[in-house]
């Protein structure tokens, strides 16, 4: 992969967070598998920040999901086929964060393993999702205030259309990162 060295590998092991590529299966808002691996990687310079957020979540007995991180081009091109809102998926001529490596998604887990209730689901592409939709009960909030609070204690900055996405400050500054090997699979037609 070009630029692999600006990229970590995160695991359980290594990180203590829960690990569930969205886009390596169908559980996400194409519905079918745009990674061809499960395997999450962060640029070098968020890695340490992440690391902060997680001990941050521990001190409230919970831990990090990861629902994405470094998204090549290629899968970000297929993702802007689905949707074409760039407070979504930004525009793939200007490039995503996530294919610098410096964004992540994510969301909070208790101790067996739940998560906690953010009033939607990951990729919910509307205004239920921004960080301080009106309309949702104080636990939501209560729980996205409690993601923001790690999150920014620990170095990141948030994407105020989508509560789970977190990412570097000047994370426009970092060049995209291409593989050589395309991590991402043919989801057959468009819909």
């Amino acid at each position: 992969m070009d630029g692999s060295s600006a990229l970590v590998e995160i695991t359980q092991a290594s990180h203590g967070v829960v690990i569930d590529m969205a886009y390596a299966g169908p559980r996400n808002f194409t519905g079918r598998p745009v990674y061809e691996s499960s395997r999450c990687w962060l640029h070098r310079d968020a890695e340490p920040r992440l690391a902060r957020a997680c001990e941050f979540a521990a001190l409230a007995g919970l831990k990090l999901k990861i629902l994405d991180a470094y998204r090549s081009p290629q899968a970000h091109e297929m993702l802007s086929r689905y949707i074409s809102d760039p407070r979504y998926v930004a525009d793939p001529k200007k490039g995503s964060n996530h294919s610098r490596g410096v964004a992540v998604d994510l969301t909070l887990v208790d101790r067996r393993g739940r998560e906690l209730d953010m009033g939607t689901a990951f990729d919910t592409m509307d205004e239920r999702s921004h960080h301080f939709y009106p309309s949702l009960p104080a636990e939501v909030h209560r729980n996205r205030l409690l993601l923001l609070a790690v999150m920014g204690q620990a170095g990141f900055d948030r994407l105020d259309e989508e509560w789970w996405h977190y990412q570097i400050p000047d994370a426009r500054s970092y060049p995209i990162i291409r593989p050589t090997d395309p991590p991402a699979v043919d989801p057959g037609p468009w819909r």
